[in-house]
């Protein structure tokens, strides 16, 4: 297979987890609540983007990857090994993204807030899968 450059995910789980351990120790800074939705967001569209990358360069062959739904993607992604969790997660995190784009109030920063945690755990075990894969 031909390898695959991870290095933005990976600078953007640092990015999340880092904002995510000063969140933890101040859950009233609303400057940091802003910046940990905004981090999950890129983290979220880079993960994404990675997916459909390594659809693309790996040995599999999928039709029209381009064209690839979102469940078919993750679906397709769950079966090679590279998510922890299943389409039912993943549609959770893609709703929670998805609220950032068209409303924010404080119900619904805490809202998104709440899964975050989870998101990066999910990215981290991607990330070390698509390393087990590709290196």
């Amino acid at each position: 297979m031909e390898k695959i450059d991870i290095t933005s995910l990976k600078k953007a789980h640092k990015s999340l987890n880092e904002v995510i351990d000063i969140y933890l120790n101040d859950k009233l800074n609303s400057i940091v609540k802003d910046s940990m939705i905004q981090r999950f967001e890129y983290t979220y569209s880079i993960a994404l983007k990675i997916i459909k990358r390594y659809f693309s360069k790996s040995a599999f062959i999928l039709d029209n990857i381009e064209d690839m739904s979102f469940n078919d993607m993750i679906r397709n992604a769950s079966k090679m090994g590279l998510l922890k969790s299943n389409l039912e997660k993943w549609t959770i995190f893609r709703q929670k993204r998805n609220l950032t784009s068209h409303t924010y109030d404080e119900k619904t920063a805490n809202d998104v807030i709440s899964i975050i945690e989870d998101f990066s755990s999910e990215i981290e075990f991607l990330i070390a899968q698509l390393e087990s894969k590709i290196l």
